[in-house]
């Protein structure tokens, strides 16, 4: 599960999200109520300082205390610009809070660069996942990716001579996240015939790779066929459970990932 906020007030740290339930000891409690077996938390700017930096620190041993594993989460668009600025954000992400891995959500394809030349954007990405790799010291870095990049040609990008955009991710990730939302699991345009390629390609690579599902607003989404929002929660658990199913004798497959904690409380009305 994605957690993009915090509990902290904005009045008390700019950072802060003011969002109650991801509280330390509410997300652990979510998490252990829900059978979660990983958390990506999102990692605050410098987050050695401020109530937010303390709300990180804090959040993250809520989560190990709960047997959780605990993934620093960030994807800032100016890292796009300046890799080095991602760098800064995990060296001080790993000295604050407990970290298993790094998960990085980075979107060039929502830049406008990506409109006229997807190639250069793709190459400012592989060069955000190249330093962040470098400043990880061997914490295991994973990457969302979404399931048509494994549908976009490569070239010429390092690491996908004759490949796809998805063959440069996966030169340079530990683990993916396939981020295939629809509203349905099986059929045209499933969560499952979305991910094939995807798929197949982190096996081939021998990368373990996630399957990423919606549950936010259709207005946020991009559209209802994106989110499991108006099929309700029942829909999600039983959607997940046909590509699980069908997924788990596939090498590395890590399960379904959630986005996102706040829209998932409101989805199932807690």
């Amino acid at each position: 599960m994605w957690a993009w906020d915090n509990s902290v007030s904005p009045a008390d740290d700019p950072r802060g999200r003011g969002y109650l339930p991801a509280s330390p000891e509410r997300l652990a409690a979510f998490a252990v109520a829900g059978g979660l077996e990983r958390v990506d938390l999102a990692a605050p700017w410098d987050a050695r300082t401020g109530p937010v930096g303390a709300w990180f620190s804090a959040a993250s041993q809520a989560l190990h205390d709960a047997g959780v594993e605990v993934g620093a989460l960030g994807g800032d668009p100016a890292w796009l610009d300046d890799p080095a600025l991602a760098a800064r954000w995990l060296t001080d992400a790993l000295a604050a809070g407990r970290v298993d891995h790094v998960h990085l959500d980075v979107e060039p394809w929502v830049t406008d660069e990506w409109e006229v030349d997807k190639p250069a954007a793709m190459r400012r990405l592989v060069a955000v996942l190249d330093a962040v790799r470098a400043a990880a010291g061997g914490v295991p870095v994973e990457v969302d990716a979404p399931w048509w990049l494994a549908h976009e040609a490569g070239d010429p990008l390092p690491g996908s001579p004759g490949g796809t955009f998805l063959d440069a991710v996966l030169a340079r990730a530990d683990t993916v996240t396939v981020l295939a939302y629809a509203d349905h699991a099986q059929g045209v345009g499933g969560i499952l015939a979305l991910a094939e390629r995807a798929v197949r390609a982190s096996v081939e690579a021998g990368v373990p790779f996630a399957v990423g599902v919606e549950t936010e607003t259709p207005e946020v989404a991009g559209g209802a066929l994106y989110t499991f929002y108006e099929e309700g929660p029942v829909a999600l658990l039983e959607g997940s459970g046909v590509v699980a199913a069908a997924l788990a004798d596939e090498p590395g497959f890590r399960g379904i990932a959630v986005s996102h904690h706040r829209a998932w409380r409101r989805l199932l009305g807690v």
